[in-house]
């Protein structure tokens, strides 16, 4: 793993025996040290409140997924990060959709990350929240029966009052975000917040992701651009109807290892630019 951005010491040195540029490239980066590239900022002027993050994977042509699912697209150093990023949040929204077709199961405790998050006063494992309209969950599977956190489902206030009432009876915690049938993300990441969730992780799908972005709560991207082409007709990373503006991103940091990218992109305004301070 070597860092690309931004640009250090490290970055500029060459490893032993190997070309200026290739800083630490030649070894694995520790659980804490990828901990400390992705650690939530700091509450601070300008910067209060919840903060969403979301974590994804893309290929060179742009597809989030192969046959429906990511992990084809991915490798190893990216299942690390991801495991970090979860290790850091204090909940992990996720699309029904995804839930389904990923097989999703409640996170677990981590040993190496137990200090960190006691220290953060965070439960032992992030919680995971699902949004869904139509509740149309398996909620026998053990992300409701058995998670060490309760799971959160995210609905609207116009949800089957039998499809409610079974997500509870299963152990799940129901959480209104929503006038009609749907999930408003505005009121769900609000929500979250009301219940002691500040530092917040999506996953996807890309349909959620989507509406996050058109809601403008989406306050950084952890990107992984996989080396792989897929051609086909697969997802993008954010589905849905288009944005009326572009919303940009600045580039808070790159790391790279075997030819992935691992990037972090910080909402304009908040993370530099106009209208905000530096990250």
């Amino acid at each position: 793993m070597r860092r690309l951005f931004p640009v250090t010491d490290e970055t500029a040195a060459p490893a032993p025996g190997g070309e200026p540029g290739e800083g630490a490239a030649g070894r694995e980066w520790s659980l804490a040290e990828l901990a400390a590239a992705y650690a939530y900022p700091e509450p601070g002027p300008g910067r209060s409140g919840p903060y969403l993050r979301a974590n994804m994977v893309s290929t060179l042509d742009g597809a989030a997924q192969h046959d429906g699912r990511s992990q084809p697209i991915s490798n190893a150093t990216d299942m690390r990060i991801f495991g970090t990023l979860r290790a850091l949040a204090d909940v992990v929204v996720v699309g029904a959709e995804t839930v389904r077709r990923e097989g999703y199961r409640p996170a677990r405790a981590r040993d190496d990350f137990a200090a960190l998050r006691e220290a953060a006063g965070q439960a032992p494992a992030p919680a995971i929240a699902v949004v869904t309209a139509s509740l149309d969950l398996d909620f026998s599977l053990p992300l409701f029966t058995s998670p060490l956190v309760p799971t959160l489902v995210l609905t609207g206030a116009a949800a089957a009052p039998d499809r409610v009432a079974t997500a509870e009876k299963s152990g799940a915690r129901v959480v209104i975000a929503g006038d009609g049938i749907g999930v408003d993300p505005v009121r769900a990441v609000q929500a979250l917040a009301g219940l002691g969730h500040t530092r917040l992780l999506t996953e996807g799908g890309p349909r959620l992701l989507g509406q996050l972005v058109a809601a403008g709560v989406l306050d950084e991207l952890c990107l992984t651009v996989s080396p792989m082409l897929t051609a086909g007709d697969a997802q993008r990373i954010a589905g849905g109807p288009a944005v009326r503006v572009p919303h940009r991103f600045t580039l808070l940091s790159m790391l790279e290892e075997d030819g992935f990218l691992f990037t972090r992109y910080g909402r304009y305004g908040r993370h530099g630019g106009p209208g905000g301070p530096d990250h």
